[in-house]
């Protein structure tokens, strides 16, 4: 009689058999074998137990530009569009995904900075330069941030000094140096983005550069280089023989 009452298992949802194949291939190809959305479908499995997730995947694929976008969109931008590609209405379910996400990418863009931050950064071009990518590229606004380095060029303090507009963020170089003063840094490297994605130093560009250098002069604070980040590239002011 006791088997009367046992309850029936659930069936599986249809797409259970898809998350299945997908974590077998992960398994035997290695995740490198896979496309971007296939990937993103994996972490969100985690997010998103009972719902096919590839719409989703692809939806913030599409929208964001890629994987390193969608690590660089707003909380509120993730969100907005789980919410329209699921049909959830926006509260704790969709931001519990979109903090997941987020928490993905804000590890990734740490283990890039790891190895500019125990070597000499002069020493470790590329891995200054992976990190500027992944910290910068898709950035929806300029942001201007200032690599402070010590004598021996170890990364002291990556600060954002500041956060502007589509095409824009002031900068201030009294501000700039007085902060190197006070870490007492020997030396800085200039970073900053631009949102259009096409890294050409512009004229006011130039101009804020020549004025940081001669206020590091006059206090013995060496800049290094400036580094303008776009999603084509990064141009380096010392390369280009602007400094």
């Amino acid at each position: 009689m006791l088997d009367d009452l046992t309850p029936e298992p659930k069936p599986k949802p249809r797409h259970s058999g898809h998350r299945d194949r997908l974590r077998e291939r992960a398994a035997k190809g290695g995740l490198g074998a896979l496309p971007d959305y296939e990937l993103l479908e994996l972490l969100l499995f985690r997010s998103i137990p009972y719902k096919d997730v590839k719409p989703l995947a692809k939806d913030l694929l599409a929208r964001f530009g890629g994987l390193e976008g969608i690590g660089a969109a707003s909380h509120e931008a993730v969100e907005d569009q789980v919410a329209r590609t699921l049909a959830y209405v926006p509260g704790k379910a969709t931001r519990a995904v979109a903090l997941d996400l987020q928490l993905i990418f804000d590890v990734t863009r740490r283990i890039a900075r790891e190895p500019t931050a125990k070597r000499p950064v002069i020493s470790s071009w590329t891995a200054l330069l992976a990190y500027v990518r992944v910290a910068l590229q898709h950035e929806p606004r300029e942001q201007f941030r200032v690599l402070y380095l010590d004598k021996k060029n170890q990364l002291i303090l990556d600060e954002v000094q500041n956060r502007g507009t589509v095409d824009h963020a002031p900068v201030y170089p009294r501000e700039v140096v007085r902060r190197a003063l006070e870490l007492s840094a020997s030396a800085l490297i200039l970073v900053h983005n631009h949102p259009s994605g096409d890294p050409t130093p512009s004229r006011a560009d130039i101009e804020i550069t020549k004025q940081v250098v001669q206020a590091g002069r006059a206090l013995n604070v060496e800049v290094h280089d400036h580094l303008v980040v776009g999603r084509d590239g990064v141009a380096s002011f010392k390369q280009l023989g602007l400094m």
